[in-house]
């Protein structure tokens, strides 16, 4: 086993990321990929309303578009600018702010997906 003695400045202009390991170097993290969306059994998307957890706000969560990241965002993105509101990508759910029902349905069912309204 071999120690290698460095100075306090040498240590310190390392990067944040060093790790103590038995064997020598740096340990590097992985790289995960984003979650992409999963698709229901019977092809429809789930367009829900919620407010648990927003302070009241009405949010608009859309689930079941069976595509990557990458395309789950650029569709969040074009329904920002339909909506005129903001909006994010989690988990492979597209949530749009406020209340824009008639609006995101619309324009889902332009790009050619099937809906379904889930909750109560």
């Amino acid at each position: 086993m071999s120690s290698k003695k460095i100075s306090l400045s040498d240590w310190q202009q390392q990067s944040s990321t060093l790790v103590y390991s038995t064997d020598s170097g740096t340990v590097t993290p992985d790289k995960t990929e984003k979650p992409a969306g999963t698709a229901f059994s019977d092809g429809f998307l789930r367009l829900k309303r919620e407010t648990k957890g927003r302070n009241g706000k009405a949010v608009i969560t859309i689930a079941g578009i069976a595509e990557s990241h990458d395309k789950l965002t650029d569709i969040a993105a074009l329904l920002k600018k339909k909506c005129g509101c903001g909006g994010s990508v989690k988990d492979g759910v597209i949530e749009i702010q406020g209340d824009q029902r008639d609006t995101v349905s619309a324009e889902l069912t332009k790009l050619g997906y099937k809906i379904k309204w889930a909750g109560g």
